[in-house]
C-alpha cells in the first residue's frame, strides 16, 4: 500500500505541470489579456503600461518560468475583475460547489440503487423494461433544458421553491435534482448490470435454496459484492459532477465555481480560469487515487499494482 501511493503521488507531479502549462497558453490562445481587461476604449500607452508591469512584455520562456514558480506556491496572480488573489477566490466559492456535488451524488444514490436492484429482481420483465426506459430519458435530457423546466413549474407556477439564489435549503433543491438526474440514470444502468450478473451466481441460488428472504438474499448476499463496481462509477461521477456544475450553477445563479468559472471565462479574467483548473484538477487526481485506495481496503482481494 505505501508503495502504491508513493508511486501515485510521484505521478501527480508530471500531471499537474502538464495542467498549468496548458492552462498558461490558454492566455495566448484567447488574446492580448491587457487588451481584453481594458476593453476597446483603452489607449495603446495604458496597454503598454500594465503590459510591462505584469511582465507580459518579457520573452515567453521567462513568463512561463514566472507563471511555474508562482503556480508551485499557489499565486496565480489578481483577478482582472476583483482585483483580488485568484485562488482565494475560488476557494472561497468551491465549498457552495461541493454541497451542491455532494448533495446530488447522495440524491443520485438514493433513487439508483433501489431502482437498479428492482429493475434486477424483474430481469426482462416490465419493471425492468420502464426502470430502463427512464434511465435512457433521464441521461439524454440536456442539464440546462431540465433546469429550465423545472423552474418554469416547480418555482414559477406552482411557487414551491425559490427560483435561484442560495441561502436556505429550499434554494438547493432544484440545482441537486438538476444535476443529480443525469448521474442516477448512469448509476441505475451499472446497479442493475451489476446486480443482474451477481444474482445469477450459484451461491446467490444455494442462498435462495437455504429458504432465506429475498430482502436479505439481494441486499446483504448480492449488492454487497456489487458495491465495488458502483462505488467506482459513483467516484467518477463525483468528479464529473465538479464540471457538470458549470452550467446548472448558471441556469440557477448557484454561487459556486462553476457560475464563477463561466463569468471569467466571459469577462476573459484568465487569472480565474488558471486557478479553478488546477483547483479542480487537483481535486479530481485526490478523488482518484482515495477511490483506489478504499476499494483496497474494503476489498483485499484487489491488486492495486
Amino acid at each position: 500500500m505505501g508503495y502504491y501511493v508513493g508511486r501515485r503521488l510521484l505521478e501527480v507531479v508530471p500531471t499537474l505541470f502538464l495542467i498549468v502549462t496548458i492552462v498558461f497558453f490558454l492566455v495566448y490562445i484567447v488574446g492580448d489579456p491587457v487588451a481584453l481587461m481594458l476593453g476597446e476604449n483603452a489607449t495603446p500607452e495604458r496597454i503598454a503600461a500594465i503590459r510591462d508591469a505584469m511582465g507580459l512584455d518579457d520573452p515567453l520562456p521567462v513568463q512561463y518560468w514566472h507563471y511555474i514558480v508562482s503556480a508551485v506556491t499557489g499565486d496565480f496572480g489578481d483577478s482582472y475583475q476583483y482585483h483580488e488573489p485568484a485562488l482565494a477566490i475560488v476557494l472561497e466559492r468551491l465549498p457552495a460547489t461541493l454541497m451542491l456535488a455532494v448533495g446530488s451524488i447522495v440524491l443520485a444514490l438514493f433513487i439508483a440503487i433501489p431502482m437498479g436492484v428492482w429493475a434486477a429482481m424483474h430481469r426482462g420483465g416490465a419493471v425492468d423494461h420502464l426502470v430502463s426506459s427512464i434511465s435512457v430519458v433521464a441521461k439524454a435530457v440536456p442539464t440546462f433544458w431540465l433546469g429550465i423546466m423545472l423552474i418554469m413549474l416547480v418555482s414559477v407556477n406552482l411557487g414551491w421553491l425559490p427560483v435561484s439564489g442560495s441561502g436556505t435549503w429550499a434554494h438547493l433543491v432544484l440545482p441537486m435534482v438538476t444535476l443529480g438526474t443525469g448521474t442516477a440514470a448512469e448509476i441505475t444502468r451499472l446497479v442493475r448490470s451489476s446486480m443482474v450478473e451477481i444474482l445469477g451466481q450459484d451461491y446467490i441460488r444455494t442462498a435462495y435454496g437455504k429458504g432465506l428472504r429475498e430482502s436479505l438474499v439481494v441486499f446483504k448476499h448480492g449488492f454487497s459484492n456489487a458495491f465495488i463496481p458502483v462505488a467506482s462509477i459513483t467516484v467518477l461521477q463525483f468528479s464529473a459532477l465538479l464540471g457538470g456544475a458549470l452550467v446548472t450553477e448558471s441556469v440557477f445563479a448557484w454561487p459556486g465555481l462553476g457560475q464563477l468559472l463561466v463569468k471569467a471565462v466571459t469577462q476573459r479574467d484568465m487569472p480565474i480560469v488558471q486557478a479553478a483548473v488546477f483547483v479542480v484538477a487537483v481535486m479530481v487526481i485526490g478523488l482518484s487515487m482515495l477511490s483506489d485506495i478504499s476499494f483496497k481496503l474494503v476489498d483485499r482481494r484487489i491488486n492495486l499494482d
